[in-house]
C-alpha cells in the first residue's frame, strides 16, 4: 500500500517579512539592544515606551520604499546608541525655537555618527530624509519665514559632518538660511566635528552656536553645573554606546519621558517639558467674535495670573461651528451609518461589553455598603434590641443604608476626529465610547461625549479670509473649527445612541486642534452641577493643522496644548486623563497611558475609570465615612 501523504508545505510568508527581519535584526544591533522589542504598524516610526515602532511596509514595495523603511530604521537605533535623555533633559532650553534647533541637530549628531562609520547607513538615512521633506512640502517655501530654521540649521550639521549634500526636498529650505547662519554662526559650526561624540561636549557648542543666532536669551536652562558636572558619571555618554554598546535598563526605561521621537514625517525630535508650558483660558463666545475685524488677530482673553501668557492667537472665529451631531446629518444617514458601525465591530462589542461589566461590578461594589445607625426612624437595628430588653426606657433604635453616589460625578469622554484616526481607531473609540457610556449611566454616572476636528483641510474660509487681507503676519489659529456634541450629559443614552454612527461618515475626519478642543470641553465641565467632573481625552497624536502650522512656529498649537493640559491639572477641579492611540501622551499629560494598538482601548478606558472612582472610595473611607458609631 502506498501513502497518499507527502512532505508538509509550508504556508507562503508575506513578501515584506523577510524585509522586516533583517531590518529589526540591524536595528537591535545598532542599538546594541538585543532584545529591544519592535512592532510594524500603519503609522509613523517611533520610540515608544523603550520598544522601537516602525512603518509597516507598502505590500508592493520599491526599492526606494525599502530604503525609506530602513534609514527610518537606522535614526531610531542611533538615538538608542548614541543619545543620553537623562544629559539630554537637563541640557535642554527653555526657549520654544531655540528648543526646537536644539532637539534637530542632535539628532543629526546622531545619525551623523552612524552615517561617517558605515556607508549604507548614510544611504538609507538619505533616503528617509528625502521622503520627509517631500512630504512636508519644502519645495513648495518660498519665504524664509516659512522655512523652519532647525531643519536647515541640521541639514547644514549633517553636510558638515558627513560631507553629504542635503537631500533634494530640502536644498530650497537650506538655501534660504545658508548665508544668514553661516555668516553669524560658521566658527562655531567649524568646531562641532571635534566633539561629535561627546553629548555633553556637543551640547556646548550648540549652546554657542544658539547664542550667535541670536535665541541666548533662551538658554536660561542651561546651568554652567549642568555642562561642567562631573559628579553623575553615568550621566554622561559612554564611548561604546557609538558603537552599539548595550545600553542600561535605567536610560531604556527614562527614554519614554525624555527621548525624542524620529518620526518619517515630523521633522521635530523633541517635545516642551510641562513646566514650560504657558497656561491659557479660551473662552468660546463665537457671537462676540462676529463683529471683529478679521484683519487683526484677536488674541485670546486671559486671566490676570495668565498675563503673561499671550501669544495665542485665533485669526478669526467667524466660521468655527458647535454642532450637535444631528445637524451634520438626517436622521436616515445617521442610522445606517450605525447600523455600518455595528457590523465593523461584532466581535469588538463582546469583548468591550465583558469589561464594561467588570467596570459596573467594581463601580456598583463601591455602592450600598455603608450604613448610619442611632436614627430615630429606618430599618430596626437588631443588634441595639438587648438594650431595649435591659432598659425598657430605652428608645428603639434604627439604621438607614447610604449609598455611595461617587460624590455626584459626570464624564466627558473627548474623541480625536483627525483624518488620522480613520479606519480601525476611529470605529474602535466610537464603540468603547458607547458601551462605557451605557455601563456608566447604569451606575448614575453621567457621561458626555463630544469630538473635535476641522470644517475644512488647509484653513477653509478663515484662510481665505486671510489671504484677502493681504496675509497680515502672525495670523495665529488658521482654520475653521467644528466642535460636536454626540450626547450631551443629560441626554439619555437610547436618544443619543445612533449619532456616534456619525464617526464613519466620510470626509468628516480632516485635521485637530486639540488645545481649543480640550479648553471647549474643559469650559462645558465646568458649567455642571455635579461635585466631581472627569475629563478623559482619547487622541493619536499631536495637533497638526497645516495652514495654521505653515504661518507659524513649528510647535505652535503644541506648545498651546501643554498651556491648557498644564491650566487643568494644576487649578482646575477637573480630573484630567488621556489616552494614546500609538501616541506618547505621557509626554504631555500627568495622569495617561498610551496604548500601541486600537484594540487596546476599551482595557484601558475601563482600567482608567475604575482607578479614578477606587481612589475616591479609599479618600472617603480616610475621611471615616460610613462607619458604625459605639
Amino acid at each position: 500500500m502506498t501513502s497518499n501523504s507527502g512532505p508538509a508545505i509550508k504556508p507562503k510568508e508575506p513578501p515584506a517579512e523577510p524585509l522586516k527581519r533583517a531590518v529589526s535584526g540591524t536595528l537591535r544591533a545598532i542599538a546594541g539592544v538585543p532584545e529591544l522589542e519592535i512592532t510594524y504598524a500603519a503609522d509613523r516610526s517611533t520610540i515608544l515606551g523603550g520598544a522601537v515602532r516602525l512603518t509597516e511596509p507598502p505590500r508592493r514595495m520599491s526599492k526606494k520604499d525599502a530604503a525609506i523603511l530602513r534609514g527610518q530604521a537606522d535614526a531610531l537605533a542611533l538615538k538608542l546608541a548614541c543619545h543620553d535623555p537623562k544629559v539630554h533633559s537637563r541640557l535642554l532650553p527653555k526657549g520654544t525655537e531655540a528648543r526646537a534647533v536644539f532637539e534637530a541637530v542632535e539628532q543629526a549628531r546622531c545619525e551623523a555618527i552612524g552615517a561617517r562609520r558605515m556607508d549604507g547607513v548614510k544611504v538609507n538615512l538619505a533616503a528617509m530624509l528625502d521622503d520627509r521633506y517631500t512630504k512636508a512640502s519644502f519645495n513648495d517655501i518660498s519665504d524664509r519665514a516659512d522655512a523652519p530654521i532647525e531643519d536647515a540649521l541640521a541639514l547644514l550639521i549633517r553636510e558638515r559632518l558627513t560631507g553629504a549634500p542635503p537631500p533634494e526636498s530640502g536644498k530650497k529650505v537650506v538655501e534660504m538660511w545658508r548665508g544668514w547662519i553661516e555668516e553669524r554662526a560658521g566658527t562655531s559650526l567649524d568646531n562641532l566635528d571635534e566633539v561629535l561624540t561627546d553629548q555633553r561636549g556637543f551640547a556646548q557648542m550648540v549652546r554657542d552656536v544658539l547664542q550667535a543666532l541670536d535665541m541666548g536669551d533662551d538658554l536660561m536652562s542651561f546651568a554652567d553645573d549642568d555642562l561642567t558636572d562631573d559628579s553623575d558619571p553615568d550621566s554622561d555618554q559612554d564611548p561604546g554606546q557609538e558603537e552599539g554598546g548595550e545600553r542600561g535598563e535605567d536610560e531604556s526605561e527614562g527614554s519614554q519621558s525624555s527621548e525624542a521621537e524620529a518620526s518619517d514625517d515630523e521633522p521635530e525630535f523633541g517635545e516642551m517639558d510641562k513646566a514650560d508650558a504657558p497656561p491659557s483660558d479660551m473662552p468660546d463666545d463665537a457671537d462676540a467674535e462676529e463683529a471683529k475685524d478679521v484683519s487683526e488677530p484677536p488674541i485670546r482673553q486671559l486671566s490676570n495670573a495668565d498675563s503673561r501668557f499671550v501669544d495665542y492667537r485665533t485669526y478669526t472665529e467667524k466660521f468655527d461651528e458647535v454642532l450637535q451631531a444631528e445637524e451634520l446629518c438626517d436622521a436616515e444617514e445617521l442610522a445606517r451609518l450605525r447600523s455600518y458601525l455595528d457590523k465593523q465591530l461584532v466581535n469588538l462589542q463582546g469583548v468591550v461589553g465583558r469589561l464594561a461589566n467588570r467596570l459596573q461590578r467594581r463601580l456598583l461594589a463601591q455602592q450600598n455598603r455603608s450604613w448610619e445607625f442611632d436614627l430615630e426612624e429606618g430599618m430596626l437595628d437588631p443588634a441595639r434590641l438587648s438594650r431595649v430588653v435591659t432598659d425598657p426606657m430605652q428608645p428603639l433604635s434604627f439604621k438607614r443604608e447610604r449609598d455611595t453616589d461617587f460624590r455626584d460625578t459626570v464624564v466627558t469622554l473627548l474623541l480625536d476626529n483627525s483624518g488620522s484616526m480613520r479606519g480601525r481607531p476611529i470605529t474602535v473609540a466610537a464603540t468603547c465610547a458607547d458601551i462605557l457610556a451605557r455601563t456608566l449611566e447604569r451606575c448614575g454616572v453621567k457621561v458626555e461625549i463630544l469630538g473635535f476636528t476641522t470644517r475644512a483641510w488647509k484653513g477653509g474660509a478663515s484662510r481665505e479670509a486671510w489671504l484677502q487681507a493681504g496675509k497680515p503676519p502672525n495670523p495665529g489659529r488658521l482654520n475653521d473649527l467644528r466642535h460636536i456634541i454626540y450626547k450631551s450629559a443629560d441626554a439619555p443614552w437610547r436618544r443619543a445612541k445612533r449619532n456616534l454612527g456619525l464617526m464613519m461618515r466620510e470626509g468628516l475626519l480632516k485635521e485637530n486642534i486639540d488645545g481649543e478642543a480640550l479648553d471647549w470641553a474643559h469650559e462645558r465641565l465646568l458649567a455642571r452641577p455635579e461635585n466631581r467632573r472627569i475629563l478623559m481625552m482619547i487622541s493619536d497624536g499631536a495637533p497638526v493643522d497645516d495652514s495654521t502650522l505653515s504661518v507659524n512656529a513649528g510647535n505652535y498649537l503644541e506648545r498651546h496644548l501643554r498651556a491648557v493640559i498644564e491650566r487643568i491639572e494644576t487649578r482646575s477641579p477637573v480630573e484630567l486623563i488621556a489616552i494614546g492611540i500609538g501616541h506618547d501622551v505621557t509626554r504631555y499629560y500627568r495622569r495617561a497611558v498610551t496604548i500601541v494598538d486600537a484594540e487596546e482601548l476599551g482595557g484601558a478606558m475601563t482600567d482608567k475609570l475604575a482607578e479614578l472612582f477606587e481612589e475616591d472610595k479609599v479618600a472617603s473611607r480616610g475621611a471615616g465615612g460610613g462607619r458604625r458609631r459605639a
